[in-house]
């Protein structure tokens, strides 16, 4: 995909392996862990994502005048919509009833992975005309594949308002995160609630000791095969139960040890010296990022305090300024976790669909804002005179 006035250069490449790891890292940067050729790498090397599982690699990476990569952009084929977060199932239907082929389409994603992160990787230094280059990259490869669409799910704000004045549909969703405002200790954070809040989370804390349950946080050379054993237990056990559905096989998370340990930190619950539950996430510059969670036995508030409350202890501890605990979830405010914007950018190439998604996110939007709005007043923080 050449730019016909400069020496410029896109190319798609079907497996992240094929791509030198420093040329893709160099325009990912080192803020978030989820676009590093590693975890990419991983999920790909472990047979998580590959075309059998609806996840065909499709990855753009453009090189300037000198070769040198200057932009990048992960990017897959898509047969379904799961392992997705923003969800288009309406939208697909709506689209093969009128008589339309929804599927394939084209996803700029991090798979499995409902966290905010950069889509459009530009090297630092490069010129900003490297983000029209992935644009008109995305929109070229989209039309090759005679694809329905194109969504760029999960961009930081300013890579969506970027899409949106290149004509791509703006959709709003929300998550619930914490953030970390220079608190010293977690009950220099409790200070900052109602004094109801207060007593409602160190009562939930208590009943977690009460059990008999101890947490440690494991990072690091620290984490072994045998953690990811037990997680990988917990994982598959709590997915069979809740959600029938399992994305990521034992091997992701060994080779994510293996190549991203000082990044992983897993949460190990004990009772009596047994190993019962754990939740992993992962470290970025500024946040901590809640993954995945699994536990084989039903223990009171332990989900809490494994996914919620050790997460804002390690985010305090070491001085990260939000904490991500993955999708949905309104209980996670009365924890500390409020309502904040996440987004998503739509192409079609069917202008008579366009115009009918156009008015359906236009609504969506003001409907987001309005339960943010509403779901705010239930924030378990002190207001002025307010204890």
């Amino acid at each position: 995909m050449p730019d016909g006035r400069e020496e410029i250069s896109v190319k798609v490449v079907t497996k992240i392996s094929d791509i030198p790891a420093e040329d893709w890292d160099a325009c990912a940067g080192d803020t978030n862990p989820f676009i590093r050729h590693a975890f990419l790498n991983a999920l790909e090397e472990s047979g998580s994502v590959t075309d059998k599982t609806g996840w065909l690699p499709q990855h753009l990476i453009a090189y300037d005048e000198n070769g040198q990569a200057a932009a990048a952009m992960p990017m897959y084929l898509k047969n379904h919509s799961y392992g997705e977060y923003i969800f288009d199932w309406g939208w697909a239907e709506a689209y093969e009833r009128a008589g339309g082929s929804y599927y394939p389409k084209l996803q700029s994603a991090v798979p499995f992975t409902p966290a905010t992160g950069p889509r459009m990787l530009v090297r630092e230094g490069a010129p900003e005309r490297f983000y029209d280059v992935l644009t008109a990259g995305m929109i070229q490869l989209a039309r090759q594949h005679n694809v329905s669409s194109l969504h760029i799910t999960f961009p930081p704000e300013d890579q969506w308002k970027r899409l949106g004045d290149a004509g791509f549909l703006q959709r709003t969703s929300k998550q619930f995160h914490w953030e970390n405002k220079g608190y010293e200790t977690f009950d220099n954070f409790l200070d900052e609630l109602v004094s109801r809040k207060r007593k409602a989370i160190r009562k939930e804390r208590r009943q977690v000791k009460e059990q008999g349950i101890t947490l440690t946080h494991v990072t690091g050379d620290d984490l072994t095969e045998d953690h990811w054993d037990a997680f990988y237990h917990y994982y598959i056990d709590t997915t069979d139960r809740k959600w029938g559905r399992s994305y990521l096989t034992r091997e992701f998370f060994s080779i994510l040890g293996e190549t991203m340990s000082d990044l992983a930190m897993l949460v190990i619950a004990e009772q009596d010296g047994r190993r019962i539950a754990g939740a992993l996430n992962l470290i970025g510059s500024d946040t901590l990022f809640g993954r995945n969670w699994g536990c084989t036995e039903d223990f009171k508030f332990l989900h809490f305090e494994a996914c919620y409350y050790q997460a804002i202890d390690f985010a305090i501890e070491h001085k990260l300024k939000w904490v991500e605990a993955g999708a949905q979830g309104p209980h996670k405010i009365q924890r500390g976790y409020l309502p904040r914007e996440v987004y998503s950018a739509h192409w079609f190439e069917d202008p008579k669909f366009r115009e009918a998604v156009e008015r359906f996110v236009e609504q969506e939007r003001r409907e987001v804002n309005y339960e943010i709005d509403g779901l705010m007043e239930y924030s378990p923080y002190r207001k002025p005179d307010n204890t």
